[in-house]
């Protein structure tokens, strides 16, 4: 029961975090703003994300981590009343950011609870499991909130994430255990897994390599009406098939990196760069597209795999390295979406996102694996030293 409070958690915010791309327009009339200006709603709340994963991190190093998750719970039910109850561009700017301070940061501890409560053979199964609300915020939580925010506006979505955090907090206070503080654990502590090679390559696969799979969501309505040639009614549901890829993968994932991690992760970034290169491929065929953005979903296998990985480098910042890894695919998002409209601009069509990506991937692959000799090199100058 613990754990699928977690990844209650994990659905809240992570319908928070995809909601507000549907419910942009919105956003930019009541604000007297163009859709692209109301974009840096998005950016504000990942760039809250970047900047609150680290922090929080490092800040709350010594609080028992019952009590900072429902601490973190406190600040996404204030940032979204808040979101709700802005007035202008300039007020819900801030209200987004504040939403965004506890993503990455909830995400990471809530992998690292779940992990103590099973086998150490199970520990990327757990985080899979945590993720997977995440997953699943495309197929219940993302449809559920644009509902409210059709029959009563986005402040109706808003405060109904909002209450939905305060709920949560309830939730957490009787279901989640008391786990005892790391008495070790400290901000000097997280501060000195930042001098770790293996922390910030891992990062890096991350951050570029999960970049792909942005890429193509970013653009992926207008090239499903634009050339797929679904309708836009048709969209929803075919995101709710994305949706679904997620949480498969997040399940199959989190099992094949308990069992090997690294050629889990490395045989996922292949997967994930031959299908997205697949989207471009298909992207004129309705049964095809469907099929690989499907498959393109259970690439976010490589979520669960790299918080595991990320945990088993950072030595004793156990804390930063898990939120960080949220402060990453942030990164990515920017990345991927950026790179894919330079393509789209470029002329190359809206099915060259999938080029793009598969890129992205390939550049991942190469990350890691350079993360991988590294750490080989290490392993055999401390043996040649001893």
């Amino acid at each position: 029961m613990a754990i699928t409070m977690l990844g209650l958690g994990g659905l809240f915010i992570g319908t928070g975090e995809f909601a507000s791309m549907s419910l942009l327009p919105g956003l930019a009339s009541s604000t007297d703003v163009s859709v692209p200006v109301a974009g840096g709603y998005i950016t504000a709340y990942a760039l809250g994300v970047v900047v609150g994963a680290p922090l929080i991190a490092i800040l709350a190093a010594r609080w028992p981590r019952k009590a900072l998750l429902i601490a973190l719970l406190a600040l996404f039910a204030v940032g979204y009343g808040a979101s709700a109850l802005a007035w202008n561009y300039t007020t819900l700017l801030g209200a987004r950011f504040l939403a965004g301070l506890p993503h990455g940061a909830y995400y990471g501890v809530a992998c690292l609870v779940a992990a103590t409560m099973v086998a150490e053979n199970r520990k990327a199964q757990a985080a899979g499991y945590v993720m997977a609300g995440l997953a699943a915020a495309n197929v219940v939580g993302v449809p559920a909130a644009t509902w409210v925010g059709q029959l009563f506006g986005w402040r109706g979505a808003f405060a109904a994430l909002a209450a939905g955090g305060a709920i949560a907090i309830i939730l957490f206070w009787i279901f989640i255990p008391t786990i005892p503080r790391d008495e070790s654990a400290s901000p000097e502590s997280e501060l000195s897994g930042l001098k770790k090679p293996q922390l910030w390559l891992t990062l890096a696969a991350a951050s570029i390599g999960f970049g792909g799979m942005f890429s193509v969501y970013s653009y992926i309505t207008p090239t499903l009406t634009e050339l797929t040639g679904f309708s836009s009614g048709q969209v929803p549901m075919v995101l709710a098939l994305w949706g679904i890829g997620m949480i498969v993968g997040n399940l199959i994932g989190g099992w094949l990196a308990d069992r090997a991690l690294v050629p889990a992760i490395f045989y996922i970034m292949i997967w994930n760069a031959v299908f997205l290169a697949g989207f471009s491929i298909f992207a004129s065929s309705g049964i095809g597209t469907l099929a690989v953005l499907f498959l393109i979903g259970c690439g976010f296998a490589l979520v669960p795999a790299l918080q595991v990985r990320l945990m088993n480098v950072a030595g004793e910042a156990q804390t930063l390295a898990a939120a960080l890894n949220h402060s990453a695919f942030n990164i990515s998002n920017a990345v991927g979406a950026s790179l894919g409209g330079l393509a789209i601009a470029g002329g190359l069509g809206w099915a060259s996102t999938g080029w793009v990506g598969a890129g992205l991937a390939i550049l991942g692959i190469i990350f890691f694996a350079i993360s991988i000799g590294v750490e080989k090199r290490s392993m055999s100058n401390s043996a040649a030293i001893s």
